[in-house]
């Protein structure tokens, strides 16, 4: 079993928004999408998608989107992103997903054949100032918190302590500072973070590598080139 992840998928199947219009890199992305996950992913594998999976506005217009990666291989975990407008209750989205797709919100995932490994996570939110920032964005930032701190709770008093976060949101500023999110994930003891959600040439500001103790690893679509990139569990000792 290996643990791959990929963010930004933004399939639009079931509607009408093409991602070409973001530039040529974009063209037909979901055959991209569907050649290299063929490629590289199998069966006995688990996929961390996180964030921002369909442009669909409810659950009956992403169906076609949750079949799509249903059909690909290996177990897909998946998170919030800030165009995911279709994820509905978590009762909802459960009834209507795939049995290939697992949804974590305010929960965790225990890693198929890596027992003692626990996939926490959240949307996150976009880094705000008292200077810049409007009140509701202040608002979202400390709910997301909590409910980061509300899955890695879950995880630890179930006994993990090998712990991989997934946000859609980077964990800190585009200043480069970091944010609460990094705090927290510090004081779980998180060896892994997984984050998508910048396009283009906000590629830069993306961190990757070991940041506070914690391996960060940027996995929007178009930086990817629209292929899966393999986390290394091999910070975790087997339990």
């Amino acid at each position: 079993m290996r643990l791959f992840a990929l963010s930004d998928l933004h399939l639009s199947l079931g509607g009408d928004k093409p991602m070409d219009v973001f530039g040529p890199k974009w063209e037909a992305h979901h055959v991209k999408i569907k050649k290299n996950w063929m490629d590289i992913v199998s069966r006995e594998d688990t996929v961390v998608l996180g964030g921002d999976l369909s442009w669909a506005m409810n659950l009956e217009e992403a169906k076609a989107d949750f079949f799509f990666i249903h059909q690909l291989p290996g177990f897909k975990v998946i998170f919030k992103g800030n165009h995911d407008y279709w994820w509905q209750s978590y009762n909802k989205i459960t009834r209507a997903l795939p049995g290939s797709l697992y949804p974590v919100q305010n929960n965790y995932y225990s890693l198929k054949n890596r027992e003692d490994i626990a996939l926490c996570g959240t949307r996150g939110w976009t880094a705000f100032s008292v200077e810049s920032s409007a009140e509701h964005d202040e608002k979202i930032f400390r709910r997301e918190l909590i409910r980061l701190e509300l899955s890695l709770s879950r995880a630890y008093e179930d006994g993990y302590n090998n712990i991989i976060v997934t946000l859609h949101y980077p964990p800190f500023a585009p200043s480069g500072e970091d944010t609460a999110f990094i705090d927290i994930m510090k004081r779980y003891n998180v060896k892994i973070c997984i984050y998508g959600h910048l396009h283009g040439e906000d590629h830069q500001k993306a961190l990757i590598g070991e940041r506070e103790g914690i391996i960060c690893y940027f996995t929007s679509c178009d930086y990817l080139d629209f292929k899966p990139v393999e986390i290394d569990l091999s910070v975790f000792k087997p339990a």
